[in-house]
């Protein structure tokens, strides 16, 4: 499959079914019909409405939507989208809250490449801007940067992390969700071996594969049942003509939606079929559940071959970073060089993505950590999505998020210096005499 035929053939397959759904939304419509009430026609102009926004939302980026926030002080403050660092694979953009003073918590979220657009994370966003200054990593769409920029694999992401982290100073926060919490891992234990001053103060995980052996799920099932030989075969494909990426080697975003409704095709089929219906009946709206959840779900992104292939092979294969083995760039990073960065890792109960015990194994590895700066939470009842970004992580998780990062806001004691010999003492001070 690794040709541009097939992603062209996928893409025009998409496109396709937006053309027949607008065109059965167009015709169902037609004026005259309304003479004749027939139920029939307001079931096919409601499943061309929405047959058309969902093919049309699986190439667009969604829109942040965070315009204004409103203040201590009683005020809406417009909320600035700003980037901080840009380069050719994914920016770190900052939540200017314009007006305001700085707030005295600085967090990092490190959005997952796993599919999705960070704007997945748009309400972890939201609830955080309250209390911190926030930044979060903005991974671009593989298929819009140019095979002249190069290869991007986890190596490249942990590199990327670094450079981010040693941007924003040493008093910040890091909040890594699902995917990037082993690289997170290990670009931090990078930092306190090849730069210690520009360590973060805390690092929270959250359910992210660390030791995906640790409670085997369907996803670790597959990466072990599949052969490297087979993914690459299967999976990846070359960007077609009409984007800037022409030629990169991708793992498609719409093959990954594929993927993603095949695994619970009944739920998503019987949703659509309900939205279908309140349509027809009048009962929808622009921003009702359906739609705001099916906007950002079916919003995917391609990723690059090498970034999805090394993170099957090193990560759930090899389980580099479970056995203390990652090397970036030439350097076997060592996780128990960790010995002033607070970890905490969050999980929960009912998650069959990263299943509970994946996350808290990285507190084993981190030998070189006092248990004071280690702590852990499993959130009962909740599954995958809750725990940073529904309810769960709303009324329980994000204010123990909170109290953890104010736990360990201070800088990190600087180590006491030796006491000097008696004898040394006494010659230093006759020499000075």
């Amino acid at each position: 499959m690794r040709y541009m035929a097939s992603y062209d053939f996928m893409e025009s397959f998409r496109n396709a079914n937006q053309w027949l759904g607008a065109t059965a939304q167009s015709f169902a419509s037609y004026p005259a019909f309304a003479l004749t009430p027939n139920p029939a026609f307001q079931w096919m102009a409601a499943w061309g409405e929405v047959t058309e926004r969902s093919f049309e939302r699986m190439v667009a980026k969604p829109a942040w939507g965070i315009d204004t926030f409103t203040c201590d002080d009683g005020k809406d403050h417009i909320v600035k989208v700003e980037k901080t660092v840009a380069r050719p694979f994914g920016d770190l953009i900052h939540f200017n809250v314009t007006g305001r003073a700085k707030a005295p918590r600085k967090v990092l979220i490190v959005a997952p490449m796993s599919g999705h657009y960070a704007t997945l994370l748009r309400s972890t966003v939201r609830s955080l801007i309250p209390d911190c200054e926030v930044y979060i990593t903005d991974w671009h769409n593989a298929r819009d940067i140019p095979v002249s920029e190069g290869k991007f694999d986890i190596e490249d992401y942990t590199l990327y992390l670094v450079d981010f982290m040693r941007e924003l100073g040493p008093d910040t926060h890091v909040i890594a969700v699902c995917q990037p919490a082993p690289l997170t891992l290990a670009a931090t234990a990078y930092l306190a071996e090849q730069d210690p001053a520009a360590q973060p103060r805390s690092l929270t995980l959250i359910g992210g594969p660390i030791d995906p052996d640790a409670t085997p799920t369907d996803v670790t099932d597959f990466g072990r049942r599949v052969t490297m030989g087979q993914l690459e075969e299967s999976m990846i494909q070359r960007v077609g003509f009409k984007y800037k990426g022409a030629g990169r080697k991708v793992y498609p975003g719409l093959l990954q939606l594929t993927s993603f409704m095949s695994m619970n095709a009944e739920k998503h089929s019987q949703a659509f079929l309900d939205q279908i219906t309140r349509v027809a009946r009048g009962e929808s709206s622009e921003q009702d559940k359906h739609n705001k959840f099916y906007d950002e779900y079916l919003a995917v992104m391609d990723m690059t071959a090498e970034f999805y292939l090394s993170t099957v092979h090193r990560i759930f294969k090899e389980g580099e970073i479970a056995r203390n083995a990652f090397v970036v760039d030439g350097h076997k990073v060592d996780i128990g060089k960790i010995t002033t960065v607070a970890v905490k890792t969050v999980e929960g109960e009912e998650d069959d993505i990263s299943a509970p015990g994946q996350c808290v194994a990285a507190l084993d590895l981190l030998t070189g950590l006092p248990d004071s700066k280690k702590a852990s939470h499993l959130e009962p009842g909740a599954g995958h999505y809750g725990i940073f970004a529904g309810k769960s992580w709303r009324n329980n998780i994000r204010p123990l998020v909170l109290d953890f990062i104010d736990a360990n806001a201070a800088p990190p004691a600087s180590p006491a210096k030796p006491a000097q010999p008696a004898k040394k003492a006494i010659k230093k001070a006759a020499n000075s005499n």
